[in-house]
């Protein structure tokens, strides 16, 4: 009986290298890391805390299933990101920034701080998030000297801001009593607020391009402020 003749065994597949710029240079470097779309909005999405793939997916309207895969382990091969299994009896799994992505905070910042301006204007396609305007609100309260939770209260839904102590000394923010790369604001209500801000959209933009300042809002009623604690007098100007 004649053998048959086995099918050629297929060459191995050879990983993806990733795209670089190839440059003996800081800024590109930075840029093989997080320079590919979509990549810095998982880390503003990840500055919030940890958070699980569909959570992820369904607060990035627009990427597909497959970008946001590719991006998640593009992140964790660069040390930005990891993932974790979510202790008994969860069965899921998170994402989470490592300290190095939490660095990113003062450039995710620094953009925010410089795209506000192209925000005067919302186009009929854009979808909107209540916690996209965390970051650019976080540079309004950095002369904050009172340590608490504030929570955000827009027509846009909820979010709350770790403010007060920046790590190291200082006015600026962290999450209070948390470890240098903890968590910057939070989704959703908080559970516990020592004050709450009630205000538009539209004042948040402006005191994020320094339009006005928070007590100058405050004053002429555009911006109120609840509680009775000492971070609340302090947002009253009192």
């Amino acid at each position: 009986m004649p053998r048959q003749q086995q099918p050629a065994a297929r060459p191995a597949a050879r990983p993806v290298r990733r795209r670089s710029y190839d440059q003996f240079d800081a800024t590109a470097r930075a840029l093989d890391s997080v320079g590919d779309r979509w990549t810095l909005l998982i880390v503003r999405e990840l500055l919030g805390g940890p958070r699980r793939y569909t959570d992820l997916h369904a607060d990035l309207p627009g990427v597909s299933t497959d970008v946001l895969a590719s991006r998640l382990k593009d992140m964790e091969q660069s040390g930005l990101a990891l993932r974790r299994k979510l202790p008994p009896p969860s069965a899921a799994s998170v994402y989470e920034l490592t300290e190095r992505g939490h660095g990113l905070l003062p450039v995710l910042a620094a953009l925010a701080e410089w795209g506000a301006p192209a925000l005067a204007e919302r186009r009929p396609t854009d979808a909107v998030r209540a916690h996209w305007f965390a970051l650019p609100l976080l540079g309004a309260l950095t002369g904050l000297t009172r340590e608490g939770v504030l929570e955000v209260r827009l027509d846009e839904g909820e979010f709350h801001l770790h403010v007060g102590l920046r790590v190291g000394g200082g006015a600026g923010f962290v999450l209070p009593g948390a470890e240098a790369y903890g968590a910057v604001y939070g989704y959703g209500p908080a559970d516990r607020p020592d004050a709450r801000i009630v205000l538009g959209a539209e004042v948040c933009l402006e005191l994020a391009q320094g339009g006005a300042t928070l007590t100058e809002a405050v004053k002429d009623g555009r911006v109120e402020v609840l509680g009775d604690g000492p971070l609340a007098a302090e947002l009253r100007g009192e």
